[in-house]
């Protein structure tokens, strides 16, 4: 007898990436019983042990540091970064799993494949799927549902508009767009990561391997010896630059082991691509090994992945298609939910195998741009959001937004908005009215929106109360309500003490009257300069620090007020997050003095915001 399961949830996510898991923490968080259907053992798509895609986002590697993704994928790399100093993607994979299991409304359902929809007019009813491990078929529904599959396949089942390929220049006016309408994908890729034993290795190929030659690699940096002639190549400027960001890449790589498949579709082509990366992976480190002095003589394979990330499928439409105009432009959408600062990266079309190519051709600008509700959900299927790189995009507005780290955020914003869908009892689109109150909520759980949005939370008493400092070394305390949770240039946009007495440091928040209090929010500096992120790169690597920020404050007290007598206290030790939310039974206070005790290693305090509830 076949097992058969029917479950019902307030809204359903398919795909466990790095978007998809976001989308279900963050709708859990806000009291919407959801679940997660994802076909892979482990959560995080290509940032998972399986694929090992590093995080990166708006910050550019390091070049905008203050752009960099706050709120939960954020908070889960600050997890990653508490106990997981080496680097290990399986203790990363704990975490994630960690994430996703202790919220007590989302259910997980790991190694299930969706592989039918139902649906009523332009409607999803249900998804088929199928657990492989257990045996068990499930029929899941939900008036709800989330694509996070990259693919866009749930979105595909269910007859989504979607596009594939380059829009011409004439239909989406984008400076880098083609003339004419192509069908050109970036490809998929897997990565690699070699070790120096401290003694000569030798490597035999198997038999399947590709053979490559310095020639045909000549514009792929694979070699700790390779000399860099930028006049020879073509687009000296992107050459130089491409160099610079893979140097010593003999131990780790190759983001440029790439192929799209001579089909019409990239994903029916999904395990012959998988099959001749697989032998291209091995051809590329036979010729680093034993295709002349690449520098590797001691190197010796540790891994190579199996199952190919990919970059680019379908994108579903929705209301809006975010262009690269929008992005060059620094499009602020009054309807704003996240943002990007990638460049347009746009890849080699046939990857590898364009070998007169550099492999990226990027479009570089500073600052950040928005993307709008709009793109988030679909325009025909009414109930459907799709989150990752399977918005609604032009091909070249993708070659920005595809990076993790934009997918994950507006994975948070799909969770958050779901969860007032179900508040106001709405689909996606007609949330439209209520999308003020969806941006002040992602900004309260620390996912940051450029200027002009700031809090303006009427539920926030902090907003209106008076702050003060025992000691003040820059910014101010009065900054602590300013509405802004991040350094921002030369503007701290909150408080430093000037070092930390015995006693700890204060902030007294008084309030213009007796109020009731029964949260706080507050966050504090992470020193965004240094990067957190789990990676196999050893360039990576080097740039960060051993254990937390230093800077994050470790202990403190919250003390709460009335009439001059303590009325509560909160202690909270060995904090590790940014984002710290501190919920209390409900208390009567006219003033609140938060003690600041000691912070992770750092000198001196720092606190961006502080808000109650």
């Amino acid at each position: 007898m076949k097992r058969y399961e029917e479950k019902n949830y307030e809204f359903i996510v398919v795909g466990g990436g790095m978007a998809g898991l976001c989308a279900a923490v963050s709708a859990a968080r806000h009291g919407t019983k959801t679940a997660l259907v994802h076909a892979r053992p482990v959560l995080g798509g290509n940032a998972s042990s399986e694929i090992r895609i590093h995080i990166s986002g708006a910050d550019q590697s390091l070049k905008q540091t203050d752009y960099a993704e706050g709120g939960l994928v954020y908070e889960m790399m600050l997890d990653n970064k508490a106990c997981n100093d080496t680097f290990c993607y399986s203790i990363w994979d704990t975490v994630l799993f960690e994430k996703a299991k202790q919220e007590k409304n989302l259910d997980v359902y790991f190694n299930t494949s969706m592989y039918d929809v139902e649906t009523e007019g332009q409607r999803i009813t249900a998804i088929r799927c199928f657990q492989e491990t257990t045996e068990m078929r499930y029929r899941f529904t939900s008036p709800l549902f989330a694509d996070c599959t990259g693919n866009g396949t749930l979105g595909y089942f269910a007859g989504a508009e979607f596009r594939m390929g380059s829009e011409s220049a004439a239909e989406s006016g984008e400076p880098h767009a083609p003339a004419e309408h192509n069908n050109d994908r970036m490809g998929n890729t897997i990565l690699m990561k070699a070790v120096n034993v401290g003694h000569p290795i030798k490597f035999t190929p198997p038999s399947f391997a590709k053979k490559l030659t310095e020639h045909q690699l000549r514009y792929r940096v694979h070699s700790k010896t390779m000399k860099v002639d930028a006049s020879m190549a073509p687009d000296p400027e992107e050459w130089l630059r491409l160099s610079a960001c893979s140097c010593a890449a003999v131990d780790y790589g190759y983001w440029w082991l790439e192929l799209m498949g001579d089909g019409d579709d990239i994903i029916p082509d999904y395990e012959k691509i998988r099959d001749d990366l697989y032998a291209y992976a091995y051809g590329i480190w036979d010729h680093i090994k034993n295709g002349g002095d690449h520098g590797a003589e001691n190197y010796a394979l540790a891994w190579v992945g199996a199952l190919p990330g990919m970059r680019e499928s379908r994108r579903l439409m929705g209301d809006y298609i975010l262009s690269e105009s929008d992005i060059l432009e620094h499009r602020i959408f009054d309807d704003a939910v996240t943002y990007g600062g990638w460049c347009v990266d746009l890849h080699a079309a046939h990857g590898l195998l364009d070998f007169d190519l550099l492999p990226s051709d990027c479009h570089h600008f500073l600052g950040v741009y928005t993307i709008p509700y709009r793109c988030y959900y679909s325009r025909n299927i009414e109930n459907l959001f799709m989150a990752g790189r399977d918005i609604s995009t032009t091909k070249l507005g993708l070659a920005s937004t595809r990076i993790l780290g934009c997918c994950a955020i507006g994975g948070q914003a799909v969770g958050t908005a779901a969860a007032l869908c179900r508040k106001y009892g709405t689909d996606p689109r007609g949330l439209a009215p209520h999308v003020g109150e969806l941006q002040q909520q992602l900004l309260k759980d620390d996912l940051w929106l450029p200027a002009p949005f700031i809090n303006t939370d009427p539920a926030d008493l902090a907003r209106s109360a008076a702050f003060s400092a025992s000691s003040t070394s820059q910014g101010d305390a009065s900054l602590l309500n300013n509405g802004v949770s991040r350094k921002l240039g030369d503007n701290l946009n909150g408080w430093k003490s000037d070092g930390i007495s015995d006693c700890g440091e204060t902030v007294d928040m008084k309030f213009d009257g007796v109020k009731t209090v029964s949260e706080f929010r507050l966050t504090f500096d992470s020193n965004f300069a240094y990067p957190i992120r789990v990676t196999m790169s050893a360039n990576r690597q080097a740039q960060q620090r051993i254990g937390v920020p230093p800077e994050l404050v470790k202990d403190f007290d919250i003390i709460m007020i009335k009439d001059g007598a303590e009325i509560s206290k909160i202690e909270i030790r060995d904090n590790h997050q940014r984002h710290v939310v501190v919920k209390t039974p409900s208390v009567e206070c006219d003033s609140v003095r938060f003690v600041f005790r000691a912070t992770n290693g750092a000198p001196d305090v720092t606190v961006f915001e502080i808000r109650a509830y």
